[in-house]
């Protein structure tokens, strides 16, 4: 029992340790997001946190209401993005720490 529960903690330790090395990774990474026309660009970081954004003069004489529509695509569409990367990399852990089908993790 005791061989168990020392192969237990090494693989927490180890997943603990992937984790880190997969959000510090995410931290690094952008993710771009558009609206439907592409007049409006938004960078979200792979952990969802906005960076960045990008809006061109044809965007801004759409006026306010159209370009608040187009931010809101915009943003939309990077956090999307930013989870689907999210979701890929937790799969991909999942697998290298040996649990089927994605260890159960939502949306896999």
């Amino acid at each position: 029992m005791g061989g168990f529960l020392e192969n237990l903690k090494k693989a927490q330790q180890l997943l603990q340790v992937e984790a880190a090395k997969m959000q510090e990774e995410l931290g690094r990474t952008d993710i771009e997001g558009f609206s439907s026309d592409e007049s409006v660009r938004v960078v979200f970081s792979g952990n969802q946190e906005p960076r960045s954004i990008d809006i061109t003069q044809a965007a801004i004489d759409q006026g306010p209401e159209k370009l608040n529509a187009l931010v809101a695509e915009a943003m939309k569409d990077a956090h999307s993005n930013s989870v689907a990367e999210m979701k890929s990399k937790l799969g991909g852990l999942a697998a290298k720490m040996g649990v089927p089908g994605g260890g159960g993790l939502p949306g896999m």
